[in-house]
């Protein structure tokens, strides 16, 4: 597969993990689920969940990395990762959480990133 698609696929998969480690037991508190969990549990869980989020992360900045003979620089691979985050965690938080509002300067900041990562790919 393409270096690049494979890359981005990996990076995709990882943010997914991540924004549930994160993200995923403040939904599991307010619909009830863990509410009398212990913080230390709640951190193992988050651990188990980032454990396969790195299973992906670093496969994907290995393959990606011009260094390794992929097609990204390292400014690169951060600034696109950090659109998949945010994108990511927009979908999720739409999803799983009623009172998340997504208002006009969130999607002014996200512009903003797009054209991060625009200007990170000039010369």
């Amino acid at each position: 597969m393409n270096p690049a698609i494979s890359t981005l696929l990996l990076l995709v998969l990882s943010n997914i993990f991540m924004t549930i480690a994160w993200y995923g037991h403040l939904k599991l508190q307010t619909s009830g689920i863990s509410t009398d969990w212990p913080l230390w549990v709640v951190i193992l869980c988050s651990w188990g969940v980032a454990l396969i989020e790195y299973s992906f992360q670093v496969p994907a900045n290995r393959i990606g990395f011009e260094g390794n003979g992929g097609p990204y620089s390292l400014m690169q691979l951060k600034i696109i990762q950090e659109v998949i985050t945010l994108t990511i965690f927009v979908i999720f938080s739409l999803l799983m959480f009623d009172n998340f509002t997504l208002r006009w300067n969130h999607i002014l900041a996200m512009l903003l990133m797009v054209g991060a990562v625009w200007l990170v790919f000039l010369k």
